[in-house]
């Protein structure tokens, strides 16, 4: 056994687990496990929206009011943040990914037997509250092994592949709704996929928390860990500020079949243009992997966050006038997309740097407000949506100036810091 400080000088005996045979798994492999256990949710989210519109005539879902199937998901999942990663720091990663996996595969089959919009709505939630490990702790598996600008490189790397999968699910859930003309087949679908990543996690990941690792489950303890990984200066900033701007794309996908559809007249279009999108931000993402160990995490976010604020204030003029197009909404909103690549994985990594002896608790916190912020915002931009791209417009400037702020705020109001050390003891 180990004792170790954490939480302020708590001190915790760390209890021996079971020792199995472990499988190996090469990194390439696990960047492409984490990549998919995550795009789950990309694919519960992405590949109902072209259904939206039969999935509302079936259950009698009125106005803005279908954006519930995918916002009740997203904000269930940011609070379900909260729970997996403390019984992962206690009892490993893996039991509490396939407790996760159990929840996602069987809701998905009850989502797709719902027989009016509220039940459907509330098994959403349900679903999403009880499917967030899957979203918590692929980031503390790899926090696991590596740290600093390199776990930036490889949280890169998952989201190209984790993107590939919203690139296509509308055109999968589209496909699916042709063929088999009904809606509930793509929670069937949902279902399928959950499984077969269940049976891959199973028989190739490894546990990746170290013995010595193990914090008990002591309610003070836990608060204590998660409130610091969410309240450390250095890091807040990055959590907060990610959230704000994912909180733009969320709204994005909310309202995306409406506007596309909607106010631009071009809803046969829709899953090509929202593949061309999250390819952007995919093929960002790749850059992102390629340039981030050389110029550091900090450097390459910061640039993409002014420019994005330049993108973004393009794109509210736009949007005020009388006659603007498709055509120029969709490349600003590719490019911010894309500018979203050069953001979200560096500052989750540098959110994640000081706590690598509490990385699932730490995961759980940061995703929880990540998540929570990030949905509502979501929520309310599609909400607010009137038939025009000004609410989204207008959201993604606020959202990345605010952001901004907390960066500013974190950094003691210098940016554009050198590269880190690979690997940072844990703070606490």
């Amino acid at each position: 056994m180990r004792r170790e400080t954490l939480a302020r000088g708590e001190p915790v005996t760390a209890t021996p687990p079971e020792n199995p045979a472990k499988p190996k798994i090469s990194e390439r492999s696990l960047i492409w496990m984490m990549a998919l256990l995550m795009a789950l949710n990309a694919f519960g989210i992405d590949s109902i929206l072209p259904a939206l519109d039969n999935l509302a005539g079936t259950l009698g879902a009125e106005g803005n009011s279908r954006q519930f199937v995918v916002g009740a998901y997203l904000i269930a999942a940011g609070f379900g943040a909260l729970v997996p990663g403390s019984f992962a720091d206690r009892f490993g990663r893996r039991p509490v990914l396939f407790a996760g996996l159990g929840v996602y595969i069987a809701l998905s089959i009850a989502c797709s037997l719902a027989q009016d919009f509220t039940t459907l709505v509330v098994l959403r939630a349900i679903q999403g509250f009880g499917a967030a490990a899957i979203i918590a702790l692929p980031p503390a598996i790899i926090r696991d092994r590596v740290g600093g600008d390199k776990m930036a490189r490889m949280m890169s790397l998952i989201f190209v592949i984790f993107l590939i999968v919203p690139a296509i699910a509308p055109t999968i859930g589209q496909g699916i709704l042709e063929l088999a003309g009904n809606w509930r087949w793509i929670f069937a679908a949902m279902a399928a996929a959950g499984t077969v990543m269940a049976v891959w996690v199973y028989t190739r990941l490894p546990e990746t928390l170290d013995d010595e690792d193990r914090v008990p489950i002591r309610l003070p303890v836990i608060v204590r860990n998660m409130r610091h990984s969410v309240t450390l200066r250095e890091t807040i900033g990055y959590t907060l500020g990610s959230a704000l701007v994912f909180g733009g794309l969320f709204g994005f996908i909310n309202s995306s079949q409406q506007l596309i559809g909607e106010a631009f007249g071009a809803g046969e279009l829709f899953p090509m243009i929202f593949a061309m999108c999250a390819g952007a931000m995919a093929i960002s993402n790749w850059s992102n992997s390629r340039i981030v160990e050389r110029y550091g995490a900090r450097r390459v976010s910061h640039a993409a966050l002014f420019v994005f604020i330049a993108v973004s204030s393009a794109q509210l003029w736009f949007a005020n006038q009388p006659d603007e197009s498709l055509w120029t909404f969709v490349p600003l909103m590719a490019a911010n997309m894309a500018l979203l690549g050069f953001i979200g994985a560096n500052f989750g990594s540098i959110a994640m740097e000081p706590f690598k002896h509490i990385a699932g608790a730490a995961s759980s916190a940061q995703s929880f407000l990540r998540l929570t912020t990030g949905a509502g915002l979501g929520a309310l931009i599609g909400f607010l949506y009137d038939g025009t791209a000004r609410p989204l417009a207008t959201a993604l400037l606020i959202t990345a100036v605010v952001s901004l702020t907390f960066v500013l705020f974190s950094e003691r109001g210098e940016l554009f810091g050198a590269p880190r050390p690979e690997d940072v003891e844990d703070g606490v």
